[in-house]
């Protein structure tokens, strides 16, 4: 059995997780607002209350925004901004005396789906969040890539393809001070200015997929305009990776739609006459997290050969 520990912007969930994939145990508690130290008291503390229920010490994996830089393993690149520049893993080691793994919450969530979910009969696995902002990550025979920089599989920060920019009005300026970024058009901000630019209306992401589906149809143009930015942006994904699936996660993953229009629309763009590449809904949604962040240690974990660091 695993400890998986999912750090999110508004509650941190932890759950056992056990060898066949299923959660035994589950615990949610809010994330301290903006304050960094007690952040890491609510992570220890929880990972001290799972222990406790395990009755022996567990592998703790932890999910988190952001990634690690190196060699100091300070965070970076996390919208939760207390976490950057500060020493996470280091900090949560020497409150609780032991090794534990660290990674960012894109590649926790394709090592899950990957690993138990939609993606575990395949080799290659992209995962893709489409939400709050857009992330991705690389499984490789159940293998996490992360890279030299930490930042493998972060498309949503490419420059959108030119097909792309001809379909929104003016140019976009993305959190992370570059131009036109992926996110900037498939996050769920970018789905409501596409909105807005081509009705007039400020409508949330999600109400613009309902009314779609209600027979709308404003709103089933612009999730027509959606689904060809995905399609042509997951496109430049399958000709450099050429992945056996791509799952989607995040809260723009529930549009059903999408699996029906984008893998159509992606046969006339990537480089080959019929893509064989999957587009797939995840398995475990919200959970997703901390199943990951439990499968960044390998089930054969022997607790003797990682001893207290105290």
């Amino acid at each position: 059995m695993r400890i998986g520990i999912d750090l999110g912007g508004t509650k941190i969930e932890g759950i056992i997780l056990n060898n066949e994939g299923s959660v035994t145990e589950k615990i949610r508690v809010d994330t301290p607002k903006d304050n960094y130290k007690d952040t890491v008291h609510s992570l220890c503390s929880l990972v001290v209350d799972l222990q406790k229920i395990a009755g022996t010490q567990l592998s703790v994996g932890i999910g988190t925004p952001g990634a690690l830089s190196f060699p100091e393993k300070l965070v970076k690149n996390s919208n939760s901004v207390s976490l950057n520049g500060q020493p996470l893993q280091k900090d949560i080691e020497a409150k609780i005396g032991y090794e534990v793994r660290l990674e960012n919450d894109a590649n926790c969530f394709v090592l899950s789906e990957a690993s138990y979910g939609a993606g575990a009969k395949f080799k290659t696995v992209f995962g893709v969040i489409i939400g709050t902002g857009t992330g991705g990550g690389i499984v490789i025979n159940k293998e996490l890539h992360t890279g030299p920089n930490s930042i493998a599989g972060e498309w949503g920060h490419n420059c959108i393809p030119s097909s792309v920019r001809d379909s929104i009005c003016s140019d976009r300026r993305c959190h992370c001070g570059r131009t036109n970024c992926i996110e900037t058009v498939l996050s769920g901000r970018g789905l409501k200015q596409t909105y807005l630019d081509s009705q007039g209306q400020e409508y949330e992401a999600m109400q613009i997929a309902n009314n779609a589906k209600g027979g709308d149809t404003g709103a089933q143009q612009c999730l027509d305009i959606y689904c060809l930015q995905l399609a042509n942006c997951l496109s430049t994904v399958v000709n450099l990776l050429d992945p056996d699936m791509i799952v989607l996660g995040g809260g723009l993953s529930n549009i059903d739609y999408l699996y029906e229009k984008v893998p159509k629309l992606m046969n006339g763009i990537v480089f080959t006459k019929i893509m064989q590449t999957k587009l797939a809904k995840p398995r475990f949604g919200d959970a997703s997290g901390a199943i990951g962040a439990a499968c960044l240690w390998p089930s054969s974990w022997n607790r003797c050969a990682y001893p207290s660091n105290g």
